[in-house]
């Protein structure tokens, strides 16, 4: 438990070293940003988009409007919230653009096909499962990962800010612009509402949350 949090101190102080030196000019540190957060924030631009060339497009987008903003960053923010509250504002006018359906509407259409996503489950060491148990994990995955893909923006996301980026309920009330108590309520029925859509589609399965 030390040891993950004095990784999780020092994860934070490189990125607030690197936030301090992109201010001052040096694009160095912007690669060193780009390379912690490629994969967070990409996947979280693709459970909005859904389309891994829209996801793409925005990722690259993202780190141009922080080159343009970095100096007006408020250091006594979280760095975190305010990247992704850019990525959002870029992922939100873009689907207004392209897609005028309200955002809290389920979408019908699959995710498009984007490659394996490197998970938490997938980093724990393989001596610790048998091939069988790496198997349900990713069947797992792959169920959950359709359903969501059917649920409303709105939902979509605050799950992946919740579940896969790990944020707070403060952080993530923070992206999304939203008050404290109406980001706990949005988490609570994005569950609801992600094991309604798993009991349709795999009706034999068992969907508890823990």
């Amino acid at each position: 438990m030390v040891g993950a949090t004095a990784l999780s101190l020092e994860g934070l102080v490189a990125v607030d070293a690197d936030v301090v030196r992109l201010r001052r000019g040096d694009l160095n540190a912007l690669s060193e940003l780009i390379a912690r957060y490629q994969n967070r924030l990409y996947r979280y631009l693709l459970r909005i988009v859904r389309q891994p060339a829209e996801a793409e497009d925005l990722f690259q987008q993202t780190w141009l409007r922080v080159v343009e903003k970095i100096r007006s960053f408020d250091a006594s923010r979280n760095f975190d919230a305010w990247l992704f509250t850019l990525a959002r504002n870029l992922a939100i006018d873009h689907l207004r653009r392209i897609h005028p359906q309200s955002l809290d509407e389920p979408l019908d259409e699959p995710l498009a096909n984007s490659g394996h996503s490197e998970t938490v489950a997938d980093r724990i060491p393989s001596k610790d499962h048998t091939p069988l148990d790496h198997a349900l994990a990713a069947e797992r995955r792959t169920e959950i990962s359709e359903a969501m893909a059917g649920l409303p923006m709105i939902y979509r996301e605050v799950l992946t800010l919740r579940f896969e980026d790990e944020m707070k309920i403060e952080e993530i009330a923070q992206v999304t612009a939203v008050p404290v108590s109406t980001a706990k309520s949005r988490l609570r029925r994005s569950l609801e509402q992600l094991r309604y859509a798993l009991e349709a589609r795999y009706p034999g399965g068992t969907w508890q949350w823990h």
